[in-house]
């Protein structure tokens, strides 16, 4: 019996969205999608009983982008649950840990009833983690004020886990991806066009209007305008990058063996593994940080001052150490002077070497990640090889042996898995020093989401249009 047989009888018993008796039209489609996006921004709005909003120190606004979250609120996990624990079991499957063949439905059906216990049990995991940790204060600071905090954000999770469910059965696309782009976007519209007042003076936080408003304001000047404006030309920068690393492929040629005249092509795009390895090196990143924070002892005689293995805090803010070291600049927008504050302040020596350990610590985790990922996920050269020889193909010239065609795929895959681990790395490293809206990691992610999202519009309206054409390709 293997290791998730075991796990049998809790998965049975867990809540399931049921499958629809017939399959939703194109409007319906769009309305569940909907649907599932405004709850999700309801919920991203919502405060849990017993926290004090004011009283949080720090918002993790790139964990917040790349994991559809809003630190504080009841989505402050976010899908972070939904994606470890897919990734930790796709990892096991993959690298052999957990024997299982995912082609047999009862195997695929257990597969994910286990990856949903999973992912129930990261979300109180990571809600116990920022509430234990201080990051998410409870009021008066007791246990059992905290648990029923920890429930809480768990529970926030939980619907978004089932929201995504919800979008996979009757809407289109998938949750996880809808509620990336969702974050994604609203960063980039609410940091471009935001009036609330970000200062004394009433200078507004949203980076057009803080230009309009140096322009005509008699305190405003020409050169804080300008400058207001940096943040967006990087983004735009970041995105025209993105969408142009996402065309760039190679393509192998292909044929059929036992029928000549037919052939195919493998696709091997520059970004062959998207952005899972910038996703994994900002976790892990990111979990450096909560864990110096929760096990940072009070330094004697130092009010406010923490100290530990992964350096010194003030407050929940590392300031020194590995912890600093590793953790991403500030935001432009969240400094009072703004982006002329901003450069002033990364351009000092200390803080120079803090971007550049920051940049090789994320691109080296890129890359290993990168890595890692094809080894363990069936995306290497012999897996390929495996899968083309199973699906009668070959490559024009070459006799059709597994053993030939992946001495050929070694030629490509492995290099360009490098290059595209460096790439994504690069970009959200040059994105995060130069304050882009939505962050390189959140830019990637979206544009593939909105190609994917509009793929898949086109499809369901074909399909619309011809019936006949669901049948013949399912």
């Amino acid at each position: 019996m293997s290791f998730l047989e075991v796990l049998r009888p809790v998965t049975s018993i867990l809540p399931e969205v049921k499958r629809p008796e017939r399959m939703p039209g194109l409007k319906e489609r769009l309305l569940w999608t909907f649907a599932a996006l405004l709850i999700f921004f309801i919920l991203g709005q919502i405060f849990p009983i017993g926290v004090d909003p004011s009283a949080i120190q720090q918002r993790f606004e790139r964990l917040d982008i790349l994991l559809g979250s809003k630190t504080g609120t009841l989505i402050s996990v976010g899908i972070g649950p939904i994606v470890l624990a897919s990734i930790f079991l796709q990892l096991a499957v993959g690298s052999g840990l957990v024997k299982l063949d995912l082609q047999v439905p009862e195997n695929k059906k257990m597969f994910q009833g286990v990856q949903k216990m999973l992912a129930i049990f990261l979300a109180f995991f990571e809600s116990a983690i920022f509430v234990f940790s201080g990051y998410i204060p409870a009021i008066g600071g007791t246990f059992i004020s905290q648990f029923l905090i920890v429930t809480q954000l768990a529970l926030g999770a939980i619907i978004l886990l089932y929201l995504d469910e919800v979008v996979q059965k009757y809407g289109i696309g998938s949750g996880i991806s809808l509620f990336i782009a969702a974050g994604v976007s609203q960063a980039v519209f609410v940091g471009a066009l935001s009036i609330l007042s970000v200062s004394a003076s009433g200078e507004p936080a949203g980076l057009i209007p803080r230009f309009v408003w140096n322009l005509v304001n008699p305190s405003g000047s020409v050169t804080a305008a300008v400058w207001s404006l940096a943040p967006i030309l990087f983004t735009i920068i970041v995105f025209l990058v993105v969408v142009y690393a996402e065309g760039m492929k190679i393509e192998l040629p292909l044929a059929y063996g036992r029928a000549r005249g037919l052939g195919a092509r493998y696709p091997i795009k520059f970004l062959y593994v998207s952005n899972i390895p910038v996703i994994l090196a900002s976790a892990v990143l990111l979990n450096i940080q909560l864990l110096g924070a929760f096990t940072a002892a009070p330094i004697v005689g130092q009010e406010g001052l923490k100290a530990g293995p992964f350096g010194t805090y003030q407050g929940n803010l590392p300031v020194d150490g590995l912890a600093y070291y590793v953790n991403a600049m500030p935001s432009p927008l969240l400094l009072p002077g703004g982006y002329a504050e901003y450069l002033r302040l990364i351009l000092q020596p200390s803080e120079i070497l803090h971007v550049l350990i920051y940049g090789l610590a994320l691109v080296v985790l890129c890359v290993v990640f990168g890595w890692f990922w094809i080894e363990s996920t069936g995306m290497g050269p012999s897996d390929v090889a495996k899968q083309l020889e199973r699906a009668g193909l070959q490559i024009p010239g070459f006799r059709q042996d597994p053993r030939i065609t992946e001495s050929i795929l070694q030629r490509y895959i492995p290099v360009i898995t490098i290059l595209g681990s460096l790439f994504v790395g690069l970009l959200a490293w040059f994105a995060d020093i130069t304050g882009a809206l939505g962050t390189g990691t959140g830019i990637l992610l979206t544009v593939g989401i909105v190609y994917r999202f509009y793929e898949d519009l086109a499809r369901q309206q074909l399909f619309e249009i011809y019936p006949v054409l669901k049948n013949i390709v399912q």
